[in-house]
Parts: structure tokens; C-alpha cells; sequence
């Protein structure tokens, strides 16, 4: 009998069949055994990669000797810069200390244009006398100890605390019933601010202090001294003096009674960073050449 191809398609796919069944047995018998031997190595990979981890932590981490290196960098820096800081404080409180000392010059020269006269108690007038200035100081230290800068009232010389509340229109000391000088606005009756001063509770701090006091930003008092003779020279208590200002220094003027002036009605200064003065010398040199002047 004749065999057809439809006699043979069965036995052929059965045939393959059988093949194919027999491929994917050996794929996933071989897909088995790689597993396993790709599970079989896991702990070393893992471990190796943990290993590489740890070793590229250490690679980063600063050594103790690389962190003193550091550390002695930074010391050095530190120790540079500090004396810069130290110079731009120094000239940022002189900076401040010119503008304080502006704003109490401005001050008294308006109330002398409002009031035809000059804000001053009627002890410091009669002080003043003959020689039409007076100097409102404190007490500094110079070489020779602590010394009296100013002018003289009954063995006294009195502080700034005199003129401030009449050009601040302050009438009682702050938080008490004391009058000032300015009591019941008697010396600014038209009650103008003329200053405005920050206000501190403590006279120990930069500022206008609770006893009225104009500290300058080293806590010392700003000498003010005014011409009350009207002949627009102004005559300091220190500065006058030629052991301070030989030779004209910054700018006064010799006078036929042997004192130095100012052109003006008003000088005012503070006595710098260190807070000394030294009336034996010129104002160029020792303590007295930090001292920050209205005429320089």
C-alpha cells in the first residue's frame, strides 16, 4: 500500500514534539545547574563587594595626622586674621564716634539758631567768666594718674550730663522724679529734640547712660566745650594749651594770649580707643594721637 503524506504528518509531529519537550528539559536543566552555581558563589561576590565598600570608606576617611594638619591650618588662619578684625572694629567705632561727635556739634549750633544762645546751665555761665568758654569733661587717665579735663566749677568739673538733656528736651532723669538742668523745659521751652542719642540703662555702656552722661563707644564721656563770648573762637581746656598744640597742630590758631583756638563756636572730641589724655603732650603723639577730633 502506497503511503501519503497525510499518512505520514502524524508519526512527524508526534516526532517533534517529542524533540521539543526534550530541548526545554535540557534548557532547564541546564538554567538549574547555572543557578546553583551562581548560588553556590553568592557569599564571596556579596563578600567581595562588602569588602570593596569598607576599602573605599577607609580610601576617605582623614587619617590623624591629615586632621591635626587641618586643625593647625585653621589655628594659623585664626591667629591671622583676629588683629584685622581687631583694626576694623577699632575703625568702625572711630567712624561712629565722628558721627556722634558731628551729631552734637549740629545740635548745638541749631539750638544757638533757634534760642539766640548757647544750651548751657547758668553754673557753667558763671564759671566760664572772662574768658567766654567753657569745657564740659570728666575725669581720664594720663600718665601722671587720673586728672580733671575741664573746666573748673567750685574744684568740679562737670560732665556732658549738663548740656544733653537741653539739647535732648529731657526734664527728669530717666525713670525718677530728679530734675535735670532742663527742668520743666525751662532751657528748651519749645520742647525741640535737637540730639537723638540712643538711650542706655546701664552708664557703664556706649550711649547716653541713666545719668544722662554722652559716653563716646570706648564708655568715655565727650568733652564739649562752647564760646560763649560770641567771638567765634573756641578755646578747649586741653587743647588750648601749647604743650598740646605746639606749632598749630590739627589746625588751631595761636592767639596773642598765648592759647590755641578753633574757628567756631563748638569743639567736641572723645578721648579715642585707649581713653586716655596726656596734657604735657602733643596731640600728634602718645595717648593723645587716637583722640578723635570735630576740627580734624
Amino acid at each position: 500500500m502506497k503511503t501519503t503524506n497525510s499518512d505520514k504528518w502524524p508519526a512527524f509531529a508526534k516526532l517533534r514534539r517529542g524533540r521539543r519537550v526534550t530541548g526545554l528539559r535540557q534548557i532547564s536543566a541546564r538554567q538549574a545547574s547555572d543557578w546553583k552555581n551562581s548560588a553556590s558563589h553568592t557569599p564571596t561576590v556579596v563578600g567581595s563587594i562588602v569588602n570593596r565598600q569598607s576599602q573605599i570608606v577607609n580610601d576617605r576617611a582623614f587619617t590623624l595626622v591629615e586632621l591635626l594638619t587641618v586643625i593647625a591650618i585653621i589655628a594659623i588662619l585664626a591667629a591671622l586674621l583676629l588683629p584685622a578684625l581687631a583694626v576694623a572694629k577699632v575703625h568702625a567705632q572711630k567712624t561712629q564716634a565722628r558721627l556722634q561727635i558731628q551729631d552734637i556739634v549740629t545740635a548745638i549750633q541749631n539750638y544757638d539758631s533757634a534760642y539766640s544762645r548757647m544750651p548751657i546751665s547758668p553754673a557753667a555761665q558763671a564759671a566760664a567768666g572772662a574768658s567766654g568758654n567753657f569745657t564740659y569733661g570728666s575725669t581720664y587717665q594720663t600718665p601722671a594718674g587720673p586728672q580733671l579735663i575741664g573746666t573748673p566749677v567750685n574744684g568740679l568739673v562737670l560732665s556732658n550730663s549738663d548740656i544733653i538733656p537741653i539739647l535732648m528736651d529731657i526734664t527728669n532723669y530717666p525713670n525718677t522724679t530728679i530734675p535735670t538742668v532742663n527742668t520743666n523745659a525751662i532751657k528748651n521751652p519749645q520742647q525741640t529734640v535737637f540730639l537723638n542719642a540712643k538711650l542706655v540703662g546701664d552708664p557703664t555702656l556706649p550711649g547716653v547712660g541713666p545719668d544722662l552722661v554722652y559716653r563716646d563707644p570706648w564708655k568715655n564721656p565727650y568733652v564739649i566745650t562752647i564760646d560763649l563770648n560770641d567771638d567765634n573762637l573756641c578755646r578747649d581746656a586741653l587743647y588750648m594749651t601749647s604743650a598740646v598744640s605746639t606749632g598749630g597742630l590739627n589746625g588751631l590758631i595761636l592767639q596773642s594770649d598765648g592759647t590755641f583756638t578753633s574757628h567756631g563756636n563748638v569743639m567736641v572730641w572723645s578721648a579715642g580707643p585707649d581713653g586716655k589724655v596726656d596734657p604735657a603732650t602733643p596731640a600728634n603723639q602718645g595717648v593723645n594721637k587716637d583722640n578723635v577730633l570735630s576740627w580734624q
